[in-house]
């Protein structure tokens, strides 16, 4: 059967094997051009903790994971009780603290997972470092500090906790007993002497 209008020779060449698989070939090296790039995953930052505080951290999320979980939990559930969630206040307040706890949860986790632990028999004291108590003396000032050296999830002033990503636990870091630092500070620089090094 002849289609009017159609040269028949045409069509046949048009429909060759050769060149379907031409028009496959294209079509698959456009694919491949235009397939996404996969890029590295980023590093993950570890995470420094004495065994103090990894007890602290899993002890944190579980009462967060339970406890307060249960508690928005309720919250949710007596706001839908006042009726229509659309225009609901305390809905909405339930909702969004439940957001913040799970991604609060989600963080703590990510923070567990990649924590390394610094057991006390590991830690070298000739030098300062993350484990180490350390007694400071202001050199300006002519008074004494005592800090416990932590990872930065740990540190904390009121406990005289000092993070090795501090400015003064920066300078302080691999020095030795007797050994005197100098800190850049908003008011000028500051001076410690390192008078002693002890297990935490």
């Amino acid at each position: 059967m002849v289609l009017a209008g159609i040269d028949p020779l045409r069509l046949a060449r048009y429909h060759s094997r050769p060149r379907r698989r031409f028009a496959r070939r294209l079509l698959s090296r456009g694919a491949r051009r235009r397939a996404p790039v996969r890029r590295k995953r980023d590093r993950v930052k570890e995470v420094i903790l004495t065994p103090e505080g990894y007890e602290k951290l899993k002890q944190e999320i579980s009462t967060l994971s339970t406890e307060r979980r249960r508690e928005v939990a309720d919250r949710i559930r007596v706001a839908r009780e006042f009726g229509d969630i659309s225009e609901n206040a305390e809905y909405d307040d339930a909702k969004n603290e439940q957001a913040m706890l799970e991604h609060k949860i989600a963080t703590l986790e990510d923070r567990l997972a990649n924590a390394r632990v610094i057991d006390s028999g590991d830690v070298d004291l000739s030098v300062v470092s993350v484990g180490a108590k350390v007694r400071l003396k202001d050199v300006a000032a002519n008074q004494t500090v005592e800090y416990t050296i932590v990872g930065s999830a740990e540190a904390n002033p009121s406990e005289l906790k000092l993070s090795n990503e501090s400015p003064v636990g920066k300078a302080i870091i691999g020095k030795k007993k007797g050994e005197t630092v100098e800190v850049s500070a908003p008011r000028g620089s500051l001076k410690y002497k390192i008078l002693d090094i002890k297990a935490a």
